[in-house]
């Protein structure tokens, strides 16, 4: 199983204004630490606005910080509203299933008790249980010299799950 980009953005940018709070985080400062496009940025920001993990204040001296206390974001919840269609397998969608085993093969309960597990691990943690780490993320952030985020090629459109 894998997570969409988008996915694994939204977290990153959580994770990045949890280390920095009491600041407003401009999006080019995520970019250029994760050396990520700040245009794939800006709609895992929109995101994460709209879903009130993060709020945006506009212009020059505006920026980003975390709407909510970290202890108070789930991850198994971040992880549900940024992959609303994580379906495993074609079979978990009755609407668009098209495979023709899925009423005898038993896999699809298997999965979906895989998934299961994989979200009650998720929701067992909350943005605050990463904080411990702060430092030595906010050490290997400051250790990148990278060119300009903008320069470094992306794999493909930034969709959402």
């Amino acid at each position: 199983m894998q997570l969409t980009l988008f996915s694994d953005y939204s977290l990153r940018v959580a994770l990045y204004l949890a280390t920095h709070p009491g600041r407003l985080v401009p999006v080019d400062e995520v970019a250029q630490a994760y050396g990520i496009s700040h245009h794939h940025l800006f709609k895992v920001v929109q995101f994460l606005v709209e879903a009130k993990v993060v709020q945006s204040v506009r212009g020059r001296k505006g920026g980003l910080t975390l709407a909510m206390a970290p202890d108070q974001i789930n991850i198994g919840a971040m992880v549900r509203k940024a992959e609303p269609h994580l379906n495993l397998v074609e079979c978990f969608d009755d609407e668009t299933n098209t495979c023709p085993i899925s009423p005898a093969c038993g896999l699809k309960g298997t999965l979906i008790r895989a998934q299961r597990a994989f979200f009650e691990v998720l929701d067992q943690q909350t943005l605050a249980d990463f904080l411990p780490r702060g430092p030595k993320l906010i050490q290997l952030w400051l250790a990148q010299d990278r060119p300009p985020a903008t320069a470094k090629p992306q794999p493909g459109p930034l969709k959402r799950g």
